[in-house]
């Protein structure tokens, strides 16, 4: 008998989890989510060459890619507007697959569609949260669930055989297994995101880096339309205490004026991309403030695990969030293919292969990761550079590149190498 299997929260790493699980030979899969309806909310995402490899081993790249941006370029600068580097992305850079900006809400759309096609509409349960468990003497998890239809709600228990975490940085999985960890540390810094549409001949056709160690700006296209407009997605940070107003630590959607922040990024400006004027094409922006998980010990006990944000959450740098957490499913389930009957072993084969890579890459982004060269650019050349040589010689930018890409298994050679996570089981 296959084992029934709840995954708690139904965001990228969740929904990816419940299609790799049906892909390895394991149909009897239930995710459950809070929100009443998964909805094409959310600002955009880069999703680097291995995630890629990984959705397309699922059978999902052309509905991807139907709605998605391949990115070719990826271009760092000075906040003075002095090109630091330029780098070949995806295709162009030797990948056998491209690197993806799209939108969340479409990823996560295209995921759940897959989701309800392939395991049956009943496979997502909207409405209902994941509040806790316990272990129970066999080492099945005992979940507790809170249901949020209907005029009063109610609770409710159920007893998988395996139960997932996938239900981000507030995880209530996480929270069970570490119940003393407390708050998501916060960095001081605040990050703004948002989505504009604009005249494809402003927007840009590379994704843009851009600032110092104070104030940064990544810019990027993610969608097309037949019109010649493109869907730009934005992401600004800058710290707290140059900005007035609360932020809520973890809240991911607090809605702001763009008005709030736009001054501080006047005259900014690169390479015909006017951030200013993307920021005013925007409907809407949200604030949040930079946090991340601190490192766990230990993510499985018994046949509970963790994957995507509740088990690693990072700092939102080098494109690793999404992109790691769909590398996770597939990693997962692999194991749960080659254990089979062996729920607990599988999870620690899983967490033994993932967790000191993801440990490493969140302590890597607290470096901040590639992302480094404009803050050496800054403190080595704060009012700007004729020759970026001078500032930073070109092998030294290729070794913080470099050393990035290997630590988050994304170097073309790892990548190229095919999927260590391929079992012989149908998509469909």
């Amino acid at each position: 008998m296959t084992p029934h299997i709840l995954v708690a929260g139904g965001g990228v790493a969740g929904l990816t989890t419940a299609l790799a699980l049906h892909a390895a030979g394991f149909p009897h899969v239930t995710v459950v989510e809070a929100a009443r309806e998964i909805q094409p909310v959310g600002a955009g995402l880069n999703i680097m060459p291995n995630a890629v490899r990984e959705l397309d081993a699922l059978g999902l790249l052309d509905d991807l890619e139907a709605d998605a941006v391949r990115t070719r370029e990826l271009r760092y600068y000075h906040r003075s507007g002095g090109l630091i580097s330029r780098e070949p992305r995806g295709l162009r850079a030797g990948y056998h697959w491209p690197q993806l900006s799209i939108h969340r809400g479409r990823l996560q759309q295209v995921l759940a569609d897959a989701v309800r096609r392939r395991l049956g509409p009943s496979a997502i349960v909207t409405g209902v949260r994941v509040t806790g468990f316990e272990q129970l003497p066999d080492g099945r998890p005992r979940v507790r669930l809170e249901h949020r239809e209907g005029a009063m709600g109610g609770r409710a228990s159920l007893e998988p055989d395996v139960l997932i975490g996938a239900d981000g940085i507030r995880s209530a999985v996480r929270a069970a297994l570490n119940p003393r960890e407390g708050e998501p540390p916060w960095n001081g810094m605040l990050v703004w995101r948002g989505v504009s549409w604009m005249d494809a001949r402003r927007a840009g056709t590379f994704m843009l880096i851009a600032g110092d160690d104070r104030q940064k700006a990544v810019v990027y296209p993610m969608a097309e339309r037949p019109s010649g407009d493109v869907l730009v997605n934005w992401a600004l940070a800058m710290p707290a205490d140059s900005i007035a107003g609360p932020a809520a630590r973890g809240d991911w959607n607090r809605a702001v004026p763009v008005s709030d922040f736009l001054r501080h990024y006047e005259g900014w400006e690169f390479d015909g991309v006017s951030v200013p004027e993307v920021l005013r094409a925007a409907d809407a922006a949200y604030e949040y403030p930079m946090v991340d998980r601190e490192p766990l010990l230990r993510w499985s006990h018994g046949r509970t695990t963790l994957v995507g944000d509740a088990a690693h959450a990072m700092y939102p740098i080098g494109s690793n969030g999404a992109t790691q957490s769909i590398v996770d499913a597939r990693a997962l389930a692999h194991a749960m293919f080659l254990h089979p009957g062996d729920p607990a072993g599988a999870l620690a084969a899983y967490e033994a292969e993932r967790r000191p890579a993801m440990t490493e890459l969140q302590r890597a982004n607290r470096r901040l990761g590639p992302e480094v060269v404009i803050n050496l650019a800054h403190e080595r050349a704060p009012g700007g550079f004729t020759h970026i040589d001078d500032v930073i010689p070109a092998h030294e930018r290729r070794e913080i590149a470099a050393r990035y890409a290997a630590t988050g298994a994304f170097d073309p050679e790892t990548v190229n190498a095919g999927s260590p996570y391929e079992v012989p089981v149908s998509v469909t």
